[in-house]
């Protein structure tokens, strides 16, 4: 009787873990084939885009990377160089500022402690586009146009993040190990920096992915803000390609660049990953 209830389990197990696997099988193929097929895109030529669906790659990749990397109307590697130094700018200025003010939340009991906490989070309710009007008058006041000011100092207040290294701090920082640093003479900025820093270290990775993709992918303000060619940024050369003239259009071009401006941000995500398995890992163990 019991080898038959054991039998039993394990084929609902077996069972259970075919259907599990299939599942995330098919969601990754899923997630995949958009990529696969952006890869197909690249390769055909405008008249075969224009032609119709085709599953499979066609001859003309090297010419679309060379037309659309030695197109005159844009520079895309000076566009690329451009969003990477903004979206880096942007990703570390968000995600340590982000972390300090949640340290001095989480570890510091203050008077107004409770209403700061509030605000910050009656900010993180505002969508962007509200104050977006009144954000690039500003900066046309400060004359900061044509400028990387506005689109990286700003950064540094994200309350979304702020509220993610808080949830994460109240679940793994000790407070009795900033207590022992303090009696050890450490000071407050060092105690962050060389001991609160390391233990955040996967929930920086994880942010400084989403702040950098955020930053690399944002077009509404910087194309409010920067009308020189030289200081565009990817999204903007872009929509620059597809709003040129229907005689020049080339899709085929359209795709490859656009192939071109995923691949940093893919290859950010494989690094940071990484320091997200490898902190993870390192913190089960300590444990």
């Amino acid at each position: 009787m019991k080898n038959n209830q054991n039998t039993k389990a394990r084929v609902s197990l077996i069972v259970t873990r075919v259907v599990v696997y299939a599942i995330l099988i098919f969601l990754s193929l899923l997630c995949l084939f958009s990529f696969y097929l952006l890869i197909v895109n690249a390769s055909r030529s405008n008249a075969q885009l224009q032609a119709g669906f085709s599953p499979f790659p066609r001859e003309h990749f090297l010419d679309n990377l060379r037309n659309a990397w030695t197109d005159q109307s844009i520079n895309i590697p000076r566009g690329m160089l451009n969003s990477f130094f903004v979206a880096m700018s942007s990703a570390l200025l968000t995600t340590y500022f982000s972390a300090l003010t949640a340290y001095g939340i989480h570890a510091y009991r203050f008077k107004g402690r409770r209403a700061a906490f509030l605000f910050i989070m009656a900010v993180m309710m505002i969508p962007p586009q509200v104050s977006a009007v009144g954000f690039v008058q500003l900066m046309y006041k400060l004359h900061l146009t044509n400028s990387y000011i506005p689109l990286i100092i700003p950064s540094i207040a994200a309350p979304v993040v702020f509220f993610y290294m808080k949830q994460y701090l109240e679940s793994v920082l000790p407070m009795e190990m900033v207590e022992a640093a303090r009696i050890d003479g450490s000071g407050e900025f060092r105690t962050f920096n060389t001991i609160v820093l390391p233990i955040m270290k996967p929930a920086v990775a994880v942010q400084m992915i989403f702040s950098f993709v955020s930053s690399w992918n944002n077009y509404f303000i910087p194309a409010l803000l920067l009308d020189k060619a030289e200081m565009k940024t990817v999204p903007i050369m872009i929509a620059q390609l597809r709003s040129a003239d229907y005689s020049k259009f080339d899709m085929g071009k359209v795709y490859m660049f656009i192939l071109l401006a995923i691949l940093p941000v893919l290859i950010v995500y494989i690094i940071l990953s990484k320091s997200i398995i490898r902190g993870v890992t390192s913190g089960s163990v300590k444990a």
